[in-house]
């Protein structure tokens, strides 16, 4: 948007009063006397005005940098305080500065990395209502579960060798489920293969005319026509994606592989590191040497596409280049784009336009605030890996993939328990420690146990099989039913005052709850006043323990900070 369009005084060029302030590495309003006498109006956000107000503070032990000495040169000219009128810009430049004032925050998603999402843009975004599907709830408290769908539709230029050859909406290619833990301190995505031979489960979708249609499900499919298929809809995906893991799944992010393309450039490519050459005259048409590439635009899409060039032309072969192309690409993103606002407008400029999401973060202000709870993730901490699947015993020729009964659920229930895959820093260690120091003590009689049960789980009755499992079978008879949570929670709660310790340890005994789920208070209960257990996503039924491994299982994993040879 012009500047002349936000109140602008002529005297005054709104984009030269947004400096990058060194100590926050935001850029901030900072406006000079006569600036303030024009009573210039700073850009609007669509974040809230708290963000506003941070962004226009400098941070504290530093000013923000003067404007050029241009207070000095009014005085020079004899021009009493007000300068002279300069030679407008062009409107590109113009532009350019006044994108660098207003950029907002890094988004991790899709299938190809990171986007960067700001005010301008807000109107490229395109949404999809994809109803209860998504879990939702609050992006600030919790994990956060989003699935990333990269569409193999082929429309676009340049695209007639790849993909959806019977001109569908597309299937789910390639798919993430981007886990982030609670405390925010790691995150893990998990590739599910497009040919793992799974059941689809009946999907409520919103047609154009506002109405909903049930899409009958389907046995024994490969898990890419959860999408596409019979006018599926993402929500089709995420609806599947929760039957086979458990997870409740809070938002979506789908880009096409016309994304792979402009994002890629956007950036100015992705390295990537062979151990052996890649050669595929026949159809990605790959003639890459061993060693280091940069890779962007056509040579990206079909890297990431093929298949016929690895070893044994397995999807599962290509998912490990994927995933160390995605780690890649996030690198780039922190480490080289982050820093050039020209790389950051051109990639803000081709993310809206690729981007398509649940209307729970369909626009900027959602965005901003997924983004800054996802931002402060160590790249170290982030780290990528495969469903565990085997090789389809129906099969005679190899071609799909059904989960791996033993290692598959341990994967699951370290997600669902919010378990980290990798190692995080001692500080973050110690917090962990001290959340299941609360474990420790002493228990009250089952008897002595005062609780009350809300439902925030989804899952119909879940409130009254837990109460009377309690009353009936554990003897905690002063428990009651409060019916349902104000909203669906992703993991179940136990908010408990300091006195209700020993009460509290009893019912996370009796539950099998992890110590992750206790949430102790500031001040002591009064009176018969009782604890609130809220049931979340991650229950699995009266008596079922939601206590999960607590060290990853044996799997191959890609960790984002590290640059490895693949193949």
């Amino acid at each position: 948007m012009d500047a002349q369009s936000r109140g602008r005084v002529d005297d005054i060029d709104p984009a030269d009063q947004w400096v990058l302030n060194p100590d926050t590495g935001n850029y901030e309003l900072r406006l000079d006397e006569s600036a303030q006498q024009a009573k210039v109006t700073p850009p609007r956000s669509a974040s809230s005005s708290t963000s506003r107000r941070s962004r226009t503070t400098a941070a504290p032990g530093r000013s923000v940098p003067g404007q050029r000495g241009r207070r000095g040169a009014e005085a020079a000219d004899g021009g009493g305080g007000r300068r002279k009128r300069k030679q407008k810009k062009s409107k590109k430049k113009k532009a350019l500065l006044w994108t660098a004032g207003v950029m907002g925050v890094v988004v991790v998603g899709a299938s190809v990395g990171a986007y960067l999402i700001y005010d301008r843009l807000n109107g490229n975004l395109n949404t999809v209502d994809v109803g209860d599907a998504a879990n939702g709830g609050s992006l600030k408290d919790g994990p956060i579960n989003i699935l990333l769908i990269g569409s193999d539709v082929r429309t676009g230029e340049g695209n007639e060798s790849y993909g959806d050859r019977q001109n569908t909406t597309g299937h789910a290619d390639t798919t993430f489920l981007f886990h982030v833990s609670e405390d925010r301190t790691n995150a893990t995505a998990i590739s599910i293969p497009r040919d793992l031979m799974i059941d689809i489960p009946d999907c409520p979708t919103k047609q154009p005319d506002g109405s909903t249609k049930v899409i009958p499900g389907s046995p024994y499919k490969k898990f890419n026509e959860s999408f596409g298929v019979n006018g599926r809809d993402p929500g089709c995906t995420m609806r599947t994606v929760k039957q086979i893991t458990g997870i409740p799944i809070d938002h979506f992010m789908m880009a096409d592989f016309n994304a792979v393309k402009t994002l890629t450039t956007a950036i100015g490519g992705v390295k990537v590191c062979l151990k052996e050459p890649i050669k595929d005259p026949d159809y990605s048409q790959l003639d890459l040497p061993a060693g280091e590439h940069v890779l962007q635009g056509e040579q990206a899409l079909a890297f990431l596409r093929n298949r016929h060039g690895l070893g044994n032309e397995s999807d599962l072969d290509r998912i490990k280049m994927q995933q160390q192309f995605v780690a890649s690409m996030i690198r780039t993103m922190k480490e080289d784009t982050l820093g050039s606002p020209t790389k950051m407008l051109d990639l803000a400029d081709a993310a809206t336009k690729a981007l398509t999401v649940d209307k729970g973060i369909g626009d900027i202000p959602a965005l901003t605030a997924l983004a800054k709870e996802l931002g402060g993730i160590n790249l170290k901490n982030i780290s990528f890996m495969t469903v565990p699947v085997v090789d389809n015993p129906r099969e005679t020729v190899k071609a799909t993939v059904v989960l791996d009964e033993t290692k598959a659920p341990d994967v699951f229930r370290m997600v669902q328990n919010d378990v980290s895959f990798t190692e995080v820093k001692k500080k973050e260690k110690e917090a962990k420690s001290k959340q299941a120091a609360l474990l420790k003590g002493p228990r009250a009689k089952a008897s002595d146990v005062r609780v009350d049960v809300y439902n925030g789980s989804g899952q119909t009755g879940a409130a009254q099989k837990t109460l009377d499992w309690l009353q009936n079978e554990q003897g905690v008879l002063k428990s009651s039913n409060k019916s349902n949570a104000p909203e669906k929670i992703a993991k179940t709660t136990l908010e408990f005052a300091p006195n209700q310790a020993d009460q509290a340890r009893k019912l996370a005994d009796l539950m099998g709850l992890p110590a992750t789920a206790l949430k102790q208070g500031t001040t002591d209960a009064e009176g018969l006043q009782a604890m609130v257990l809220t049931l979340g996503g991650d229950f699995k039924g009266a008596g079922v323990p939601l206590t999960g491994p607590v060290k990853a299982p044996d799997v191959e994993k890609v960790e984002a900070d590290k640059q490895v040879c693949a193949q």
